[in-house]
């Protein structure tokens, strides 16, 4: 079922996006190489205790992090690890913040040091997508017109959209309906009402769009060892067009 929020619990997921932006903001100085995916996480989480809010995909379906840590070939559920980050790798931080009872989700990808050029151009066309698909998140508009957006856009720079991980509805639980597929034809789907609250996070491939499962039966990863990008924010469909809510400093 597709719930409509009031402007009330917009405002409070709003608040909820601020103390999530707020933390991926303090990310883009903690990620160095050298560190580790536990340290992250664990800083995480110590950061969302001091803005007094929590985790909520911590123990979700037996999830046991604050985040997701997904570095290079991992497409995404990737889980916070003891391995050294190296210089080069790519690494996207997912997590989810409940303050008060209001969510919020976003997903950003780092540069462990300075990129490459290959792994700069792909980051800049996922983050790209993703404001391909917010432009299209408005009254009126379908589903099918944000997927097609991000798909075209993706697909006419020479990477691919993961189709099997995509958007959706959220608040008052993590995952609601609508489905928001990063892929997709204008004008199909269902049609963007005021008040739907949606996460828009397009997860883009340098070779094959197909994932592999690994063991752990969460973390999926590219069938064929390339590199996978993600960003992710939570928005509202607005009168005034869509209102990012998990929105960072300088974007």
């Amino acid at each position: 079922m597709i719930t409509l929020k009031s402007p009330r619990e917009i405002d409070a997921m709003d608040k909820a996006g601020d103390v999530l932006a707020a933390i991926h903001e303090a990310l883009r100085d903690f990620i160095k190489p050298g560190i580790t995916g536990t340290d992250i996480d664990q800083y995480v989480e110590k950061l969302i205790a001091e803005h007094g809010a929590t985790a909520e995909q911590k123990g979700y379906q037996g999830y046991e992090y604050a985040t997701c840590v997904s570095v290079n070939d991992e497409i995404c559920h990737g889980f916070p690890r003891n391995e050294t980050l190296k210089k080069g790798d790519l690494i996207t931080v997912d997590m989810v913040i409940n303050l008060n009872g209001a969510l919020a989700d976003s997903a950003w990808s780092y540069s462990v040091g300075e990129p490459s050029d290959d792994i700069q151009t792909l980051m800049a066309v996922t983050k790209e997508a993703l404001y391909k698909g917010i432009e299209q998140a408005k009254i009126g508009n379908r589903i099918g017109d944000i997927g097609h957006a991000i798909q075209t856009y993706v697909e006419g720079k020479g990477f691919s959209v993961v189709r099997e991980f995509i958007g959706h509805g959220i608040g008052p639980t993590l995952h609601e309906a609508p489905s928001v597929p990063h892929y997709g034809e204008p004008n199909k789907g269902i049609r963007l009402k005021e008040g739907m609250v949606i996460t828009i996070e397009p997860m883009v491939n340098t070779g094959t769009w197909r994932s592999k499962m690994d063991a752990n039966g969460w973390t999926a990863r590219t069938q064929d060892g390339g590199l996978s990008c993600q960003y992710e924010h939570t928005l509202a469909i607005t009168k005034d067009g869509p209102r990012i809510l998990t929105q960072q400093t300088g974007e």
